[in-house]
């Protein structure tokens, strides 16, 4: 599924972060993510999508 919905802790570790820095650079704008009832989900295509943007700017 191409739009596969991961929660904090999925990003957390797919990133290879502490859920606390996910969780800040989400609440920053920093991570492409979104609130459900107070819970931040993200969508796997917009992070690979964001990977690919911050690869392309170093």
């Amino acid at each position: 599924m191409s739009d596969e919905i991961l929660t904090l802790r999925e990003v957390a570790d797919y990133l290879k972060l502490t859920e606390k820095t996910a969780y800040r650079l989400a609440a920053e704008g920093k991570l492409p993510g979104f609130k459900v009832g107070g819970s931040w989900r993200f969508k796997r295509t917009d992070l690979e999508d964001w990977i690919e943007s911050k690869k392309n700017n170093i």
